[in-house]
């Protein structure tokens, strides 16, 4: 099979290599859809302690059941399916308490388990058993259905934030999560949504989702001001900072209301300058500051059911496609951020 290979750090390299072969208790899968993650990203550029060269990555993807060991119940031949990454050990604390993204062992596909950026990827027994791997509808698109697992991962985003009737929600990043939040938020009961973007092609790709008031921080001086304003000094209930920008953490703490919640989403760079945020503000407002990263195979199954519905809209979400062979491309154009979410069909 064809398969993209992180060769070393930098190097990624499509090549032919072994087809995985099941046991009785695994499964192949023919992938038809990957989407980039910005953490795929990552991982070539500055590495993963996770992730040992030479590996495959990739972990946002959906394709068929080809074949399936005789012990395996999960899932059978024919079978469609989107494939998500966190994969509990089942055995830690964590785990066995629903929290499976918090493992102490922290299993990934596309990280210690050999990832989607292939023609065929083996589902082994952890994965079966404990894994992010939900059966899809036969008239859902393969790439929409790869987009189930950074959906998932905003579901876990806004579920630690207490998301709940009436809110008003604050998005500041419109990529592809952002926007998808847009959506989200609403299904969770938000009364306002405000989106916040940087720059103008993505804001504008951003409208599709109809948020209630779009700022542009090109056009912004001081966002904390501008949402004070929209919001008639109160600030929002709830913001997610959908970016990677120190600015974002500071700005989302400085805006939230008393009582409000700030989720830092997009975890920032290595090499990103250290936030400063006086903890007065926090005590004062007696607000509430969280973190979120992944997700457990519960939110991947709602992710899919959300999508299955058209309750999260896709969209103009997928802006580019490439070829397998044409991997490095995508992974250019995914990093130059002039699209939305880029995705590789092996």
């Amino acid at each position: 099979m064809r398969a993209a290979v992180l060769e070393s750090m930098g190097k990624v390299t499509v090549k032919e290599v072994p087809t995985p072969v099941i046991d009785d208790e695994s499964a192949l899968v023919r992938i038809r859809s990957v989407s980039i993650c910005g953490s795929d990203i990552r991982i070539v550029r500055s590495g993963n302690p996770r992730v040992i060269p030479p590996a495959i990555f990739g972990h946002e993807a959906a394709g068929e059941v080809v074949a399936a060991g005789k012990g395996v119940k999960r899932v059978k031949v024919g079978d469609r399916v989107a494939i998500g990454a966190d994969v509990p050990c089942g055995n830690c604390s964590w785990c066995r308490n629903g929290l499976g993204n918090n493992c102490s062992v922290n299993y990934a596909i596309g990280y210690q388990i050999p990832g989607t950026f292939a023609e065929y990827m083996l589902l082994p027994r952890l994965v079966l058993e404990h894994g992010p791997v939900t059966v899809i509808p036969v008239d859902m698109e393969f790439d929409t259905a790869a987009i189930a697992e950074p959906l998932a991962c905003a579901i876990n985003g806004l579920e630690l934030v207490s998301m709940s009737l009436g809110k008003t929600v604050c998005i500041i990043g419109l990529g592809p999560i952002g926007c998808m939040m847009i959506d989200l938020a609403r299904v969770m009961g938000a009364a306002r949504v405000i989106g916040v973007q940087r720059g103008r092609k993505r804001l504008e790709i951003a409208k599709y989702w109809e948020a209630d008031d779009y700022l542009c921080l090109e056009d912004v001086d001081d966002l904390p001001a501008a949402i004070a304003e929209l919001t008639h000094g109160h600030g929002p209930g709830i913001v997610m900072t959908t970016c990677g920008s120190p600015q974002a953490h500071e700005d989302a703490v400085q805006m939230v209301a008393h009582r409000g919640c700030v989720n830092f989403f997009g975890g920032l760079a290595k090499d990103a300058r250290p936030i400063t945020i006086l903890s007065n503000t926090i005590h004062y407002k007696e607000c509430f500051v969280t973190g979120s990263h992944g997700s457990v195979p519960r939110q991947h199954e709602l992710a899919v059911e959300l999508l299955a519905k058209g309750m999260v809209r896709v969209g103009p979400l997928v802006t580019d496609r490439f070829p397998l062979n044409d991997f490095n491309a995508a992974l250019t154009k995914a990093e130059s951020h002039s699209g939305m979410k880029v995705v590789v069909n092996p």
